[in-house]
């Protein structure tokens, strides 16, 4: 039986991890042949034995998304060897460790919107011509629900980037929605992925078994990527049914950081 992706090609960023990783897997599971992208091919070569041993068709590549230069190599590499990218999902995400706008220095601002708001860009830029001449594409980016509630978990840097990448994804859509692309921004809550670890408290076992898991994450993005071309959802949100009281990891993280002369004294 024909997966419903069956011989699309699919580039993924952030692949070796969390939600990228079950995406991978989700996406391959459905006949697509699928492009893993991040920093340590160690990683995504882990991921591949995977997929390949449960039939799939997978290319691990190691890259510096935030680079033009790596980009451009990268989906030059994939036209030519795996063939014209079908499927984009614009997953790898990175939160800064100083999370209050006070003490956060601009090489660690520039970093937090390097990847997830200049690498998207810099991917668009690069399969865009290919999706417009043939009339049909589907670029999926992960936001967050901090693009829309911004705080201090995750920090100024990182809901800026997040909403701004939000506010890159409907340009997309309006922009050229009328030449086959479909582009679609995935707007997460909290979900129980490696980036917590770089929180001021990083959350409990039990705290994240109630979040939002890579895996139904995934399932949302394999949701929007198998509808027909005919349909897009432009936006989902995704986030955990019931709510914690996040009341203290936030004033933990106003102080992250923060020069000893300005600590409250207690």
């Amino acid at each position: 039986m024909m997966g419903l992706l069956e011989g699309k090609v699919a580039v993924i960023t952030g692949a070796g991890t969390g939600m990228g990783r079950s995406t991978a897997e989700l996406l391959a599971a459905e006949g697509a042949h699928v492009v893993l992208v991040g920093r340590r091919l160690s990683v995504l070569e882990e991921v591949a034995a995977g997929i390949k041993a449960d039939g799939g068709t997978v290319h691990p590549r190691a890259a510096d998304i935030a680079s033009k230069d790596d980009v451009d190599t990268l989906v030059a590499w994939v036209s030519e060897n795996v063939g014209p990218v079908d499927i984009l999902v614009n997953n790898a995400g990175s939160a800064s460790k100083v999370l209050n706008v006070r003490w956060i220095s601009q090489e660690e601002w520039n970093e937090v919107l390097d990847v997830n708001l200049n690498a998207v860009y810099l991917l668009t830029q690069a399969v865009l011509p290919s999706m417009l001449a043939r009339n049909t594409g589907s670029i999926i980016t992960v936001s967050s629900l901090a693009a829309v509630n911004p705080n201090l978990l995750g920090g100024a840097a990182y809901g800026a980037a997040k909403a701004a990448v939000r506010n890159f994804m409907t340009y997309l859509h309006n922009t050229f929605r009328n030449e086959g692309l479909r582009a679609i921004t995935i707007l997460p809550g909290e979900t129980a992925t490696p980036i917590l670890d770089n929180r001021a408290r990083p959350p409990k076992a039990e705290e994240r078994s109630a979040m939002v898991q890579p895996e139904d994450v995934a399932r949302a993005i394999h949701l929007v990527a198998t509808l027909p071309q005919r349909t897009v959802v432009q936006e989902l949100v995704i986030a955990p049914t019931v709510q914690r009281d996040t009341s203290g990891d936030i004033e933990i993280s106003r102080w992250t950081g923060a020069p000893v002369e300005d600590l409250p004294r207690s």
